[in-house]
């Protein structure tokens, strides 16, 4: 039942974020040269950012967006020359048609509830063990336990939570051993899925994600611990998802989920970042432009050998920490 809701759901989600855009571009309210980014289009259509994502790049295929060296997308056929535009989106007055909002809301709320879900428990279980009572969560958001179970076993899918021997909802505890399983995955799955997708690589986006990893290599680090999210979700769009094996493409979205939370969950901590990340992907993404994915592979799994080691590092300092000081109502925590 899960797989039915997210997927179908997700799907058409996409085509309507899609049909929006292309239905503002071509109206001449979003202008050439207009920078769109996924974030603040996916607050406006209150979604979240992967069938925006979907819908950019269906856009670009079409000719109507094309990327640059900055983030997001341009309004307008590439090769144009356009100058961005970074006025900001939600003062256009975005036109959404009645029925495609109606649409999207019918379709979001789950979704909606579940990303928040998501990050609460992703927020806490690097400091322990947490149950999560299924009527609390559902009296918590005022939804059905149905909406509660899927959400629920959604998460379990990607190893957030699980069922102990009492039936019981469980969420971590996250430990350096379980963040060690996710990178032995990642060096399993990510290198063979660059190799295998390195001739489908969008090369004006790997262009572009090159200089973007130059121009933060030039800076302090501190400069751009607030970019480091950003950049490494898109080093893997453009450099290891490009893979035409879709189930790989699901067995390492689904691995990362934990390892992006638990990164996440770090630097909200204020724990420092390592500039080393960033010259490590430069390297990788250097590869791919020469035209070498057997050594960018080789040098990803050297990345990520180093970035296990950074993350391990970070969670011993964190076990001194005595834990969040607030969690969500429905969170409680269980004593080991």
């Amino acid at each position: 039942m899960t797989e039915s809701l997210t997927g179908q759901n997700t799907r058409r989600r996409y085509e309507i974020a899609e049909d929006v855009l292309r239905r503002n571009i071509s109206g001449g309210l979003l202008p050439k040269g207009l920078v769109l980014l996924e974030g603040p289009i996916a607050e406006i259509l209150q979604i979240s950012r992967a069938p925006v994502q979907r819908a950019l790049q269906a856009l670009e295929s079409d000719g109507l967006v094309h990327r640059f060296k900055g983030r997001g997308y341009l309004v307008g056929p590439p090769g144009t020359g356009i100058e961005p535009d970074r006025t900001d989106i939600k003062s256009l007055g975005l036109i959404i048609p009645e029925h495609a909002d109606e649409a999207l809301q019918s379709r979001s709320s789950w979704e909606r509830i579940y990303n928040t879900v998501e990050s609460d428990v992703a927020g806490c279980v690097v400091f322990g063990q947490y149950r999560i009572i299924e009527i609390e969560l559902a009296n918590h958001f005022r939804v059905s336990r149905t909406i509660v179970r899927d959400i629920l076993t959604r998460l379990r899918e990607r190893g957030l939570v699980r069922k102990n021997q009492s039936s019981h909802w469980i969420a971590g505890p996250l430990t350096a051993q379980t963040v060690k399983d996710h990178f032995v995955l990642r060096r399993m799955l990510e290198p063979q899925a660059l190799v295998s997708g390195a001739n489908d690589i969008d090369r004006d986006a790997l262009s572009g994600l090159l200089d973007r990893l130059v121009t933060l290599e030039r800076r302090d680090v501190r400069d751009y611990l607030d970019d480091l999210e950003d950049i490494q979700a898109r080093f893997i769009a453009t450099c290891i998802l490009a893979t035409p094996n879709e189930k790989l493409q699901d067995l390492i979205r689904n691995n990362l989920l934990p390892v992006t939370a638990t990164e996440r969950l770090l630097r909200r901590l204020g724990l420092p970042g390592d500039p080393m990340l960033i010259t490590e992907l430069r390297l990788v993404v250097e590869l791919l432009m020469r035209g070498a994915p057997a050594a960018a592979a080789a040098m990803l799994e050297s990345h990520l050998d180093a970035a296990v080691n950074r993350t391990i590092a970070q969670m011993k300092i964190v076990a001194i920490i005595p834990g969040p000081g607030e969690t969500a109502a429905y969170l409680t925590r269980v004593q080991e």
